[in-house]
């Protein structure tokens, strides 16, 4: 049976890509993300108000959310070597399996009184080591699902329900909180991940599992360094992801003290203001998949990142709401091609023994987001909210221009 199903996966790199995917694995790989992704944007707004209202310190609201972004920078190439020759289906398992029980343990803690700031940090720091394995791991097992040929379009729909639940999301984890309270987000997040998991029970595809010695995960990424060194398409690809999260991602922090110092709205007029980001990545999604062939995924890449820099310069200076959210909403649009892109750009350029190492290091180089935000909110302290966007925004726009000898080698397909 499992070389039954490897085959057909197999054969459908060979049929020419539709609109939509027609694999029933794709589409339980595709929930299994949705969930994860939602519950995740949920809980962190949830976490977050908690944490405010429970110590009154913005810095642990900071610190938590660092805490689910570290471990990609940490375990990512880990993830993604050991993609490459374990059981995918069976990690995915174990993973949900992961997030049900801690979901399960912070609602008992909650709902006797028992919970603590640290219970949440290291609820946090789990649900980050899952997000570590999405790449390197569910990404991977749906390209090997639907083949290469139709990775650029299970792309869209993924990306697309990621964007979407970024959107609804936080205004769930917000109304789920006020009503009943942090308990009742974490059993919202519960009963999702048993759908998860019954996704996951009924995944059928298997990939081949290889037997290798002690010590096989370092030297899968020494491999894998030692390729992105040597090929400069891949290095560019690298190169571009680290520009977006040093550069332009950890922008959008600061959206906040923007809508409040620069343009004097409340509390409403910066959620709706920031919601134009959400509307923009939506929209996104929509114009690629319906506008872009994969075969211009190269320059949707370096470009949404350039489209994105300048869109968030721009709002940094303009003085009137609707223009700013109309900036943003462009931000939105450079955030979907860019994520679209990234995911399918790396799949391709690797030879498929080392995909799950390739999007392995894709998670580390997503993982340096931390390092953005710290010199974000340093330069904020410092400066102010609109030039700090400035000077990150020069900063990134100067990389890109830096390293043009290796995005120039950014191209779909591998050699």
């Amino acid at each position: 049976m499992k070389e039954g199903v490897h085959n057909t996966a197999h054969t459908s790199e060979l049929v020419p890509p539709g609109r939509w995917p027609v694999e029933p694995d794709f589409w339980r790989l595709w929930l299994i993300g949705t969930i994860q992704f939602g519950v995740r944007w949920f809980e962190m707004l949830a976490i977050g108000i908690f944490v405010y209202q429970d110590t009154g310190s913005a810095f642990l609201v900071t610190l938590l959310t660092l805490l689910r972004v570290l471990p990609l920078a940490l375990f990512g190439a880990f993830v993604g070597a050991a993609a490459d020759v374990f059981e995918g289906r069976t990690i995915l398992l174990l993973n949900t399996l992961v997030l049900l029980v801690t979901s399960v343990t912070i609602i008992l803690l909650a709902y006797t009184d028992h919970l603590a700031i640290w219970h949440l940090a290291l609820a946090t720091f789990i649900s980050g080591t899952i997000w570590s394995t999405d790449i390197p791991l569910r990404r991977l097992m749906i390209g090997r699902v639907v083949g290469a040929g139709r990775m650029a379009q299970a792309m869209v729909f993924d990306v697309g329900s990621s964007n979407a639940t970024r959107m609804a999301g936080p205004a769930i984890g917000g109304a789920v909180l006020a009503a009943w309270g942090i308990g009742a987000c974490f059993a919202v997040g519960a009963v999702l991940y048993l759908v998860a998991i019954l996704a996951a029970v009924g995944i059928r595809y298997r990939n081949p599992v290889s037997a290798h010695g002690p010590g096989f995960l370092l030297r899968n990424i020494l491999d894998a360094l030692t390729l992105v060194r040597r090929e400069k398409k891949l290095a560019g690809i690298f190169i571009i992801t680290l520009i977006f999260n040093l550069f332009a991602w950890p922008c959008l922090s600061l959206i906040p003290v923007i809508g409040k110092d620069s343009l004097s709205l409340g509390p409403a007029g910066v959620g709706l203001l920031a919601s134009m980001e959400g509307v923009g990545a939506i929209a996104g999604v929509l114009a690629v998949y319906f506008l872009v062939q994969p075969a211009h995924y190269a320059k949707l890449y370096v470009y949404s990142v350039l489209a994105y820099l300048t869109a968030l310069m721009t709002f940094a200076l303009l003085p009137v709401a609707l223009l700013a959210g109309l900036a943003l909403l462009i931000t939105g649009l450079g955030g979907s091609g860019f994520a679209i892109a990234q995911s399918t750009l790396a799949f391709h350029a690797a030879r498929p023994e080392m995909r799950g190492r390739m999007l392995g290091l894709l998670s580390v180089s997503i993982g340096t987001g931390p390092i953005g935000f710290l010199q974000v909110g340093l330069l904020a302290d410092a400066v102010g909210a609109q030039l700090a966007i400035m000077i990150m925004g020069c900063e990134g726009l100067l990389a890109l221009l830096l390293t043009r000898r290796y995005w120039r080698e950014i191209r779909m397909g591998s050699d």
